[in-house]
């Protein structure tokens, strides 16, 4: 058997000339064909003539440009035009004069340029047709002209129609393209954000300590061995970012543990931080981007721990039940801020965008005692 698929998509990428010349191929023969002589439109309704010479003429003009119709549209209709005033005046009234209308559709629908002055000399042209059929003897009336005029302004009309509708597509498409585009690299954005800035903050943190401690020769060995694991660690989780750039990447395969936010914490807490960490529940196995969005709600809450209240005791809470993961951070305010780093903002920003987009709830506010608070409750299901 053929495959039409196969066969379909071949078509397609034929030129549209291609494409277009069957129909100007089966208009002409219909038009030669004896059976169909003088059933064609008859404009000013002249006595029909017999088929001539000159009849096969004016079925060519007519019918074969319409396998241009779409790469000249212009040079179409002019001479399908002239085909047409030859065959209405000669009084074949050929099949052929069916090729106006679609020849007057394709125009409007693919014109590029000078759409209205090519309007407007299409209608001046009708004018002296009509006047000349009328004085070789034509006994249509005043009101078949208009009526002929207004279904050609139609074909021309739902040529537009066709155009404009192309044009709102294409634009539809454009915003949609540029959407998704703005939406990727948000993405990619906020995370590389939230995996860079707390290895590097912690990073940060851990040298500075260490220009401190060249006394005590055992702790600047371990403090150097934790830049090196955070270092290293950061290199894997900036691996499996770039992982999410493959097309036949899945989402679902990089989303955290449990045993990661001890892995998280624990990196915190070499890095100077006090961090008592409590979790309550298990997670639930349709939480999976509930889960990854808990865990950089609780990422960025310690980077800002290490950046703004270095050496505070703090203290994350995180508590899963079947319908909802909550996650609580918090700092007493006892500590100081790390002068070497700063933030831009994003990392409050593109939480509370995380956790939106799972229509949960989200806050980060300053304690009186000089601390902060982080809370957010983010549903396990995704919203629909």
């Amino acid at each position: 058997m053929i495959d039409l698929r196969w066969v379909t998509d071949l078509w397609r990428r034929c030129d549209v000339m291609v494409r277009d010349l069957p129909l100007a191929l089966v208009l002409t023969v219909g038009s030669l064909l004896p059976a169909f002589h003088g059933f064609g439109t008859q404009l000013g309704d002249l006595p029909t003539r017999p088929f001539d010479a000159l009849a096969v003429v004016a079925v060519a003009l007519e019918c074969l440009p319409l396998a241009v119709r779409r790469r000249w549209p212009a040079v179409c209709a002019v001479l399908v035009v002239v085909g047409f005033a030859l065959d209405q005046l000669r009084g074949y009234h050929e099949v052929a004069g069916t090729a106006l209308p679609i020849a007057l559709m394709s125009t409007g629908a693919h014109l590029e340029r000078h759409r209205r002055v090519t309007a407007v000399l299409f209608s001046a042209a009708y004018v002296p047709l009509a006047i000349a059929l009328h004085r070789l003897g034509g006994a249509e009336r005043l009101s078949g002209f208009v009526v002929f005029y207004l279904a050609l302004v139609l074909a021309w009309g739902i040529g537009c129609w066709l155009r404009s509708t192309r044009a709102a597509e294409a634009e539809r498409r454009r915003h949609v393209a540029e959407a998704t585009r703005t939406a990727e690299r948000t993405r990619i954005a906020r995370e590389l954000h939230d995996v860079v800035t707390h290895h590097v903050t912690a990073m940060v943190v851990q040298a500075e300590a260490a220009r401190y401690l060249t006394a005590a020769p055992e702790r600047l060995d371990q403090t150097l061995t934790a830049v090196t694991d955070t270092g290293r660690q950061a290199i894997t989780d900036l691996r499996h970012l770039l992982d999410l750039l493959k097309p036949d990447h899945d989402t679902d395969a990089r989303t955290p543990s449990v045993g990661e936010f001890d892995t998280l914490v624990e990196q915190t807490r070499r890095a100077g931080q006090p961090v008592e960490f409590t979790k309550e529940g298990r997670p639930a196995h349709s939480a999976r981007s509930a889960e990854f969005v808990a865990y950089r709600v609780v990422q960025e809450a310690l980077t800002n721990a290490l950046k703004y209240a270095h050496g505070s005791r703090t203290v994350v809470g995180v508590r899963y039940d079947e319908r909802e993961i909550t996650v609580q951070v918090s700092t007493d305010g006892s500590g100081s801020p790390t002068g070497s780093l700063g933030g831009s903002g994003r990392g409050l920003a593109g939480l509370r965008e995380r956790v939106a987009a799972l229509d949960g709830e989200f806050s980060a506010d300053a304690r009186p005692d000089g601390g902060f608070l982080v809370r957010a409750r983010i549903p396990a299901q995704n919203p629909s």
